[in-house]
């Protein structure tokens, strides 16, 4: 984790477990803690907090996001669709396409349709991407453009969907870049050193080009889906692989199962109101075990997308057939007897907590008399199982804090805490959200913050007030 080259650090004044100290960086390693007869940079007594990591972000998906139309207040398809017209009006659709994102229809009364896209949008192509990625909606126009006419309602789900989301980020290399690295400096600006990136891209190159032009706000760990698998073997990628300083090789990721607001994850049971429906498991249980074993004996742990409680019992049926250990994306309802499985078979649990205040209402819904086991993460902390945490983002902010103060609270907008026996503490929070610790040999990866978060209430930590951010030792962002 030494960085060579980088200048002999000092950090004077800080507040560290209620204690004052001052620490050295020399090399981007923290190499003294305590009292430092030099003086350096001056912390006016703000917190100390190892480096954040969002451990699931789609993060070109990110940064798309906010240059399309915002559909998250859409509460019916109607309201949607008068939103795209409102934005046409308004000039969007000037590259010949209009492209919304962030709707959340599980509980609209009405159904997304071509006829409200089509009167909002006339011959212009409309793509709306829902808030978890999974479905979209296409007007006509949409359709004919991505060679789908004839499609009945225009809302594509799973694969269909991902297949169109894929061409919506043809933009050229240099524009994504540039919105890529700003999209970093506002996630350093939150604390954020490091992020997960599950974008379903093959995206070696694209990271090492970003680098190699100054983009050095963010660590990043690059992951590969079931398209790229036998490449990243080929070309000897192994879990853990540094391609310098800033680049690693992460997982290999599969999607085991849908979602709860497209109703595709899948089930024990049916859903509610849905007989016979019980989701999807989008990968047969025999081929998954292959891959997931493929992957492995190569050296890439495998990282599983389960948001079910049947996904979830069959993903843990896979590690335990496969062996060797890996990660489970989601985990967003479990079954009791599965809780003590995680830890027993080394496998991880990547959580996004915000996650919960989104589907709090949809959960009770369609997953109504199971909640007692939805975003369960006190359960899987007491089960021994390690958590992760991260944003899913686009799906909710890249903002760490937010994620911490949703797994603290459990609550938002005012409203009682759902759930609140899976509340669990923000040390145990922020301890999900970081790879290192202030300590002598760790990396010089640094939050200061105004308020020290061990005692900040929840709406404070939601809103944290970040003054400074240090990767490796140097100063990513600095507001103070």
């Amino acid at each position: 984790m030494r960085c060579d080259g980088c200048t002999t650090v000092i950090l004077s004044n800080g507040t560290l477990n209620g204690r004052s100290v001052d620490v050295r960086i020399e090399g981007g390693v923290i190499v003294e803690l305590g009292s430092i007869d030099e003086r350096g940079t001056d912390l006016g007594g703000r917190s100390l907090t190892p480096g954040l990591w969002d451990e699931h972000v789609h993060f070109t998906q990110w940064a798309l996001t906010s240059r399309r139309v915002d559909l998250s207040t859409a509460v019916s398809a109607r309201q949607a669709a008068q939103l795209v017209a409102a934005a046409i009006e308004a000039g969007a659709g000037a590259a010949g396409v209009v492209i919304g994102a962030g709707f959340r229809d599980s509980l609209w009364p009405d159904a997304p349709n071509l006829a409200d896209l089509d009167a909002a949008a006339g011959a212009l192509p409309v793509v709306l991407v829902s808030g978890d990625l999974h479905c979209v909606w296409l007007n006509s126009a949409a359709l004919a453009r991505y060679g789908l006419a004839g499609h009945p309602t225009g809302l594509l789900t799973e694969d269909a969907a991902f297949e169109v989301e894929g061409q919506l980020g043809a933009f050229a290399d240099e524009t994504i870049d540039a919105w890529a690295r700003e999209a970093a400096a506002v996630a350093a600006s939150r604390g954020l050193v490091g992020i997960t990136d599950l974008e379903m891209a093959w995206n070696l190159e694209a990271w090492q080009r970003r680098i190699a032009a100054g983009h050095d706000a963010l660590r990043v760990h690059i992951m590969v889906y079931t398209q790229h698998l036998e490449r990243a073997i080929a070309e000897g990628m192994r879990t853990g692989d540094s391609f310098g300083e800033l680049l690693t090789m992460g997982h290999y990721k599969v999607l085991a199962d849908g979602s709860l607001n497209t109703r595709t994850a899948f089930m024990n049971d049916d859903y509610p109101g849905h007989q016979g429906h019980r989701g999807q498991f989008t990968v047969p249980f025999d081929d998954l075990t292959a891959l997931m074993r493929r992957s492995s004996t190569a050296g890439i742990l495998p990282d599983v997308h389960a948001i079910g409680d049947g996904a979830n019992t069959l993903v843990l049926d896979a590690f335990e057939a496969v062996g060797g250990g890996g990660r489970v994306e989601h985990a967003q309802l479990v079954s009791a007897p599965d809780f003590p499985r995680f830890a027993a078979l080394g496998v991880e649990v990547s959580v996004q907590p915000e996650h919960a205040m989104d589907d709090r209402d949809v959960a009770d819904h369609h997953w109504a008399g199971l909640t007692e086991g939805a975003y369960a993460f006190r359960s899987l902390l007491n089960a021994g199982a390690t958590l992760v945490f991260g944003s899913d983002a686009p799906v909710s902010p890249l903002d760490p804090w937010v994620q911490v103060a949703a797994a603290v609270s459990r609550s938002r907008d005012g409203r009682a805490p759902w759930h609140p026996e899976q509340r669990i503490s923000t040390a145990e929070a922020l301890a999900a959200s970081t790879r290192s610790t202030i300590a002598v040999g760790q990396p010089g990866d640094i939050v200061v913050t105004d308020l020290d978060p061990a005692t900040a209430t929840a709406e404070e930590l939601r809103s944290m007030p970040v003054a400074a951010t240090m990767l490796a030792g140097r100063f990513t962002y600095d507001g103070r």
